[in-house]
């Protein structure tokens, strides 16, 4: 298995170019995909655990695109998109 994986490395890192630049250089970036909004709430649901994820809309330069995310890690890296948003218990009446 080791041998395996080093032979993989070694042809990656063969591919694999060192970049430097300069500071007057100019650059092509790849534009970052931001989520726009939480289109949709669901619990999946396995034998022992129950997993909430979120159904968010990104920006991206292809047009609309949707991902489900796991709702507890997404809320730490974008806890902006949860401010607005009401709790599932609030909206049960």
């Amino acid at each position: 298995m080791q041998a395996a994986q080093d032979r993989q490395k070694n042809y990656a890192d063969q591919k694999r170019k060192l970049m430097e630049f300069e500071v007057e250089n100019r650059v092509m970036l790849k534009f970052v995909e931001e989520p726009v909004k939480i289109m949709e709430r669901e619990i999946k649901r396995l034998k022992q655990s129950r997993i909430p994820l979120v159904k968010v809309r990104w920006n991206s330069r292809r047009g609309p695109e949707f991902t489900w995310e796991r709702e507890d890690s997404f809320k730490h890296k974008y806890p902006q998109l949860f401010t607005n948003q009401a709790s599932p218990s609030t909206t049960r009446s």
